[in-house]
């Protein structure tokens, strides 16, 4: 038997460190004088202390860490731990997003924004449409884009999508993800589970392009937007989106492609056109 101290040195943990597991119920002594309340270890529980010691560096919740410490089967604590490993992987994949969007933000682009001032003509499309909150936007878009492929096997063209704006100022709003699709692609009826055929109406679109992942696309919003104030056109209807290139296309995320078109109409006769 080891005593505190010894056990201390050893696993290179603190007495404090110990005892504070000890009382957590992570690590029980192998015994415990009752006259005098030290604590003795065994040996073999150096392992164990230094897995616990490293769990808690991971910030692994005290619950989940008795789980692992307990589980008798090696399978069971690996599956324990890859499950807290995905979820820190998640968190610093949401920290280096974060990171990078107020990079951007506080270091803009010198060269501003390419936006293009589009008329777009009234076309049929292949569409799901909604009401959604904006939380469950990117589920139901998963859910709504799999039907699509599903009734329009092989269909060329870029997705779409049309997000009103109660979806952001209220939080929930219709929205509508759509395909390009010829007349009779569904068959007769034009209809197949919720994928229909809807005519989408002319439009004119002050238009840019997102690069890259979607995390930060609120700030090419952000920047579209005073692009639109900035030249006198005013916003009327739902904005667009065109999947160019996505997630679905190609995993490296620096080559996705995602044209943002921000309805307007011009409040001035003969407002100038911008460059290009």
């Amino acid at each position: 038997m080891l005593s505190i101290g010894d056990f201390s040195r050893l696993s290179h943990l603190s007495v404090r460190t110990l005892r504070r597991y000890h009382e957590a119920g992570l690590l029980e002594p192998a015994r415990v004088d009752a006259a005098s309340g030290y604590r003795y270890y065994d040996p073999g529980q150096i392992p164990t202390a230094q897995v616990i010691h490293r769990l808690r560096e991971l910030d692994v919740p005290l619950a989940d860490v008795r789980r692992i410490v307990r589980a008798t089967e090696p399978v069971d604590r690996a599956a324990l731990v890859a499950e807290h490993l995905q979820r820190l992987e998640q968190e610093l994949e949401r920290t280096r997003a974060a990171v990078a969007s107020l990079r951007r933000l506080l270091h803009p682009e010198p060269a501003g924004l390419d936006v293009e001032l589009r008329q777009v003509p009234a076309r049929r499309v292949a569409a799901v449409a909604d009401e959604v909150a904006l939380e469950d936007v990117l589920p139901w878009y998963a859910g709504a884009m799999a039907e699509l492929d599903a009734a329009l096997p092989g269909g060329d063209g870029a997705p779409g999508g049309l997000y009103d704006n109660a979806l952001f100022e209220d939080g929930v709003g219709r929205v509508l993800v759509h395909r390009p699709a010829s007349e009779g692609a569904l068959g007769p009826g034009g209809r197949r589970g919720r994928v229909h055929v809807v005519e989408l109406p002319a439009v004119e679109l002050a238009v840019t392009t997102h690069v890259g992942e979607h995390h930060d696309i609120d700030v090419t919003y952000g920047e579209l937007g005073s692009w639109v104030v900035d030249h006198a056109l005013a916003v009327a209807g739902p904005v667009h989106e065109n999947y160019l290139v996505g997630p679905r296309d190609t995993p490296d995320a620096a080559a996705w492609r995602t044209e943002i078109g921000w309805p307007v109409f011009r409040v001035a006769a003969g407002a100038a056109a911008p460059p290009g």
